[in-house]
């Protein structure tokens, strides 16, 4: 494989294994760089709360992630691989101790899902990726480009989440936030295509009710600062009165259709009335007889309790004290307070007539008030969830592989073969030859013929793949697409070569904790 050498009087950050949760600039030791995608548990938690809030909204807006400089059209072979160090592999999640099992039915790993993302330009996108074998169950394989902003030099993407088995909105895993970024040396600060490969450390999923409603009081609500929602409750006449004088913090109020197609005359056809409390002040300047606005009937004197009497007084003139003048009606509570609230409490009620075409009335509401919070529930580490593919590498080209993934963009002649709804694959052996991609700066990748587009990128390259078990072993993640014939349609994929350098990066991401974000 090729060498990127250090500037004169560089150097590389002699740190040993990185403990997952390090923040700031990338850290490395020896191939081994490392930085944090969520550098606090509160930062963790406001990216959950980014992707799940209003209903996963921001998941199903997200669009394949498709540089121009990413799908590229000529390539050229060179020679044969040669492995740095001894073919080696990680054993998948569960198989351990078992021997392989042929299968010929063809089944879509679980393990794989959408890594999801904010680019430095705000706009979110996803690639694919794969659950792989660890220490702590808490790994994720994609490419590096799907990690690393390749724009910003250095720096992570913001945001960052897996979604394993993702599908138009659903997460019926649960989601993971990224927690450590694990990569070759050389493409966190060269951008070396060859080494476009990353492992990233997640905390515990969160599934359950993401975005749990609570229904609350009207001083609940109006203090909360955070997602909120009211509610329209119809309720009886009786219940709409009595609410009126409630002094906690319901609302009451009265719905008036009054549409130009719903209000009409007496004269209508089946018309039907109803009636409207006004002021006294309204009702007295009414005229008498048949019509809207004509009175309804004759004032209504309610015997109330103090406490009522008080309460509505209250709601009148909230300012109101025992031994002021009594308010004036308000058009939102419009009956007529009497009598001193000891030996007399009163409430004079005045209506005037609605009339509406059939089926239309004035409806009497009770106003709920929700907000709208996390109600968190720890689903579990990602490998003990879906399970985890092995690793391999120092495999031999001409491999026969599985490949994996959501492609969803474009070929260079506008076509959309792909929704990006559900996964695709491509099977086939590797070539024997390495490719070189001069607009890449690619000297030695691994391809394979596969007719996909963005959105593929990062997904997993399967050798030994059991259809029965739906594992295998991870040798590549989907790195370029490209147009190899040049009739304007993708046709071949590549993957940087897993080599020694890569099981190094492998086992330090592997080895790394990151634990809940839920208690």
């Amino acid at each position: 494989m090729k060498r990127i050498l250090l500037p004169a009087g560089g150097a590389i950050l002699a740190t040993g294994l990185l403990a997952a949760g390090l923040a700031g600039t990338a850290q490395a030791s020896g191939d081994v760089a490392s930085d944090a995608l969520a550098k606090t548990q509160a930062q963790a938690e406001e990216t959950l709360n980014f992707w799940t809030k209003s209903n996963n909204a921001a998941l199903t807006q997200a669009v394949a992630f498709n540089p121009d400089s990413l799908e590229v059209e000529k390539i050229s072979r060179g020679g044969g691989y040669s492995a740095d160090t001894k073919p080696g592999s990680s054993v998948p999640i569960g198989e351990e101790k078992k021997v392989a099992v042929k299968s010929q039915n063809v089944n879509l790993p679980k393990t794989i899902g959408k890594v999801f993302f904010e680019g430095r330009d705000g706009k979110l996108y996803y690639c694919s990726g794969t659950s792989v074998q660890s220490q702590y169950r808490n790994l994720v394989a994609t490419a590096g480009h799907c990690v690393y902003d390749i724009a910003g030099n250095d720096e992570v993407v913001s945001r960052w989440v897996f979604v394993p088995g993702y599908y138009q909105g659903k997460t019926p895993y649960g989601v993971y936030v990224g927690k450590q970024a694990f990569t070759h040396y050389d493409f966190d600060v060269y951008e070396d295509f060859d080494r476009d490969y990353a492992f990233a450390t997640v905390y515990n999923g969160i599934g359950g009710s993401l975005r749990q409603p609570t229904k609350v009081d009207r001083k609940t609500y109006d203090a909360y600062q955070g997602e909120k929602f009211t509610k329209d409750v119809t309720v009886s006449e009786d219940e709409y009165k009595k609410g009126k004088l409630d002094p906690a913090t319901t609302d009451y109020y009265d719905v008036d259709p009054g549409s130009a197609e719903e209000a009409t005359g007496p004269d209508f056809p089946g018309a039907v009335v109803d009636r409207r409390e006004v002021t006294g002040a309204v009702y007295n300047g009414a005229g008498v007889g048949q019509g809207n606005g004509k009175r309804f009937g004759e004032p209504v004197v309610e015997n109330v309790t103090y406490n009522d009497w008080f309460a509505y007084i209250k709601k009148q003139k909230p300012s109101w004290q025992p031994g002021q003048p009594l308010p004036t009606p308000t058009a939102a509570y419009p009956a007529t307070v009497g009598g001193d609230g000891r030996t007399n409490a009163t409430l004079t009620h005045y209506y005037v007539q609605r009339w509406f075409k059939p089926g239309k009335a004035v409806r009497f509401v009770r106003l709920e008030f929700f907000t709208v919070s996390a109600a968190l529930k720890d689903v579990g580490r990602l490998g003990d969830n879906v399970g985890g593919q092995g690793v391999a590498w120092n495999q031999a080209a001409g491999k026969v592989v599985r490949t994996f993934g959501y492609p969803y963009g474009p070929n260079p002649d506008g076509s959309k073969p792909y929704t990006g709804v559900t996964p695709k694959w491509c099977y086939g052996k590797t070539a024997s030859k390495v490719v070189k991609i001069p607009a890449r700066k690619v000297e030695e990748q691994q391809s394979l013929k596969c007719a996909v587009t963005a959105g593929y990128d990062g997904g997993p390259w399967l050798a030994n793949y059991s259809n029965a078990k739906r594992l295998g072993y991870v040798t590549g993640v989907t790195s370029l697409i490209v147009d190899v014939d040049g009739n304007k349609r993708y046709d071949t994929i590549t993957s940087a070569i897993f080599d020694g350098e890569t099981a190094a990066i492998y086992k330090a991401a592997a080895a790394s904790w990151s634990g809940k974000l839920v208690k």
